[in-house]
């Protein structure tokens, strides 16, 4: 890509405070970014080859409300990152993350995460400190089970399909506000499942088709009545 075409899309973020540069081969972040660390609101660079963000100045946009990088070979997160206070979007789906800095909880205006088919093992204790975090995509990942520390997930959907888990933490049904819990194509088998989460949870919708058990098996478990009438009552509230 010329460098006239990129001080085009640099000219025009000025102005927008949108910088969206997809499909373009491009192999690193652009360094002309770095004049408009005051003015971006949203940043997408999604569908290139960047295998690495900048330290230096990726923390740098304050403003910074959206942030999208699917579909590159990002293998790390700079821990600078954690500096974008105003980050509300975060979606690096289809890269080769395995861990995230340990400072990611101070994102603390995140609402939307999507780590999709990345390389995670298991589910980062720190996004248990973001307050306002809403909707969780962990699908595609190699995550083998969930552990104790879920409870204090604030997330309202949390997708966690096409993972390796066998094990799930009866505190999966203290989490106060998940309403909606994806678990298909695990290793799941029925006797796994706490109950709890048909019984007494918030979740109004469960997805367990693909694992190692048949669905209607779920149906005859204590409990299930009270979870079809969390179902059946906010289907009302949408229809």
């Amino acid at each position: 890509m010329g460098n006239s075409a990129l001080r085009a899309h640099v000219e025009t973020a000025q102005k927008t405070g949108v910088f969206q540069l997809k499909d373009r081969g491009l192999t690193e972040f652009p360094a002309d970014l770095q004049k408009l660390t005051s003015n971006l609101r949203t940043i997408d660079l999604s569908n290139n080859k960047i295998e690495s963000l900048p330290p230096l100045l990726i923390g740098k946009f304050t403003l910074l409300k959206s942030l999208s990088l699917n579909n590159n070979k990002l293998t790390v997160l700079p821990d600078e990152i954690c500096n974008l206070k105003k980050l509300e979007t975060l979606s690096l789906n289809n890269n080769h993350l395995r861990e995230l800095p340990s400072t990611f909880g101070q994102l603390s205006a995140l609402k939307t995460l999507s780590l999709s088919g990345n390389q995670l093992g298991a589910l980062p204790p720190q996004l248990c400190s973001l307050r306002h975090l809403d909707v969780m995509d962990l699908s595609k990942n190699q995550i083998r089970s969930i552990p104790d520390t879920v409870g204090e997930l604030q997330v309202i959907e949390l997708n966690l399909n096409q993972n390796q888990i066998s094990q799930i933490s009866v505190k999966i049904s203290c989490c106060p506000r998940l309403k909606i819990l994806r678990l298909e194509e695990n290793c799941l088998e029925l006797s796994m499942l706490p109950q709890s989460i048909l019984s007494d949870s918030q979740i109004c919708l469960l997805a367990v088709e693909g694992n190692l058990f048949e669905i209607k098996k779920l149906r005859e478990l204590e409990g299930y009545d009270k979870y079809m009438e969390r179902f059946t009552a906010t289907k009302k509230k949408f229809a």
